[in-house]
């Protein structure tokens, strides 16, 4: 039997290809309406979590409205592309996870201070710590119960006890004439979550470790920090070295350099089981501006630093000596810091260079009785950057400091 197409058969469909059987093309369209659940739960999934990241984020409004007050005292911007990023640890005692740390007294200080800076050509990044103890200019700055302080010298941590961020970023303003565009504060109990989320960062200890004040005991040698213990071990001052807080920021320093490089590699970034629960503690971990408060703002900083050769992301100080009036405390060594502050203004390169050995051992170390009447031992100072030459309109002036890039345990 032929059909009217002349095609044997009459089950056959036009164009001369026989119909699947019945059961066939009902598995056929229960497979697709399976995919298409899949596809929308998928989707689904995907935008909750994406809200849930967005959603943990804080926004640091107060800041913003105090910033925009005083926005015609603001240094302006003189590189395009370039952005300067204030990153602020905080000591702060509130909430359950820092309750643990101390009593809870309403007030709070910047345990660290970085200024990072990112290049308009993103082929590097320089984090530049500022000491707690550099007696600095703080202007007049709105408190928490709505009163405000007057402009004095003090020590630069006290910035924000008095008034916050928007007190830090315009004490850090006033002192390099760099334009903050944006910050970030975390507390004791973000670090430790961002640092498990990673699966904890690689140390190595020339010798034993036991500071009871920062409840750390560890061997020396090669190991990984999680949580409390990595929180130990940036925070330490007695237990390790002399005691000073230049011996501490080094430490901060390499310990950043060492979760630079551990968030750069595969294990973190192409794996879901890790990358997820590292966006989770970030997120919820970040009280920030309104630029960086999102996702989105967040990835976008990200992917523009990610790339960045361990060698190209460079840690140091701001070059300081003991203060003249109290050697307890410090101040800023001139010509050196006004040339670094004008190299990050104009976006210029610079290079950073280990201490040599001589310099190290020449460190001051901190006496009981200094340690007790300070946050901080008394710092050396840095080399000054090098003098420029005919040949390079802009010289990579050098500084004394490190990379990430010389974390590695050796």
């Amino acid at each position: 039997m032929r059909d009217s197409a002349g095609i044997s058969g009459g089950s056959g469909a036009a164009g001369g290809f026989p119909k699947p059987p019945r059961r066939r093309r009902r598995l056929l369209r229960w497979i697709a309406l399976g995919v298409s659940l899949l596809v929308l739960a998928g989707s689904a999934v995907g935008w909750w979590l994406y809200r849930k990241l967005d959603a943990n984020i804080t926004e640091d409004t107060s800041a913003e409205a105090e910033l925009e007050r005083y926005e015609h005292d603001r240094p302006v911007h003189f590189s395009d592309g370039s952005q300067n990023i204030l990153l602020i640890g905080s000591d702060s005692r509130s909430g359950t996870e820092n309750a643990r740390y101390g009593r809870d007294g309403g007030t709070q200080r910047s345990d660290t201070v970085i200024l990072l800076h990112l290049p308009a050509d993103r082929r590097s990044a320089t984090a530049v710590s500022i000491p707690r103890d550099l007696i600095v200019e703080i202007p007049g700055c709105l408190t928490a119960d709505g009163s405000r302080t007057s402009a004095r010298s003090a020590q630069f941590n006290w910035a924000f006890q008095w008034g916050g961020a928007a007190c830090t970023i315009r004490t850090v303003e006033k002192m390099t004439g760099i334009r903050i565009d944006h910050h970030m504060v975390v507390d004791f109990g973000g670090f430790k979550k961002m640092v498990n989320a990673v699966g904890g960062v690689e140390v190595c200890l020339k010798q034993p470790v036991n500071d009871a004040e920062a409840h750390l005991k560890l061997p020396a040698g090669r190991q990984t920090l999680r949580g409390e213990q990595a929180l130990g071990f940036v925070r330490a001052r007695y237990g390790l070295g002399g005691g000073s807080d230049t011996e501490r920021m080094e430490r901060q320093q390499q310990f950043l350099g060492s979760l630079v490089k551990k968030v750069q590699s595969n294990g973190v970034l192409l794996n879901p089981g890790r990358l997820y629960p590292l966006l989770d503690a970030a997120t919820s971990s970040v009280t920030t501006d309104s630029g960086l408060a999102s996702l989105r703002g967040l990835y976008e900083l990200v992917r523009g630093i990610r790339d960045i050769p361990a060698e190209q992301v460079k840690f140091l100080t701001v070059p300081r000596r003991p203060y003249a009036a109290d050697p307890n405390r410090d101040e800023l060594v001139q010509p050196a810091a006004a040339e670094l502050f004008r190299r990050l203004r104009a976006d210029e390169p610079l290079t950073v260079t280990p201490p040599s050995p001589q310099a190290a051992a020449a460190l001051p170390t901190a006496t009981p009785a200094a340690r007790a009447s300070r946050t901080s031992a008394t710092p050396a100072a840095p080399a000054a950057p090098a003098p420029s030459t005919a040949s390079s309109p802009t010289p990579a002036a050098t500084f004394t400091g490190t990379t990430a890039g010389m974390a590695d345990c050796r």
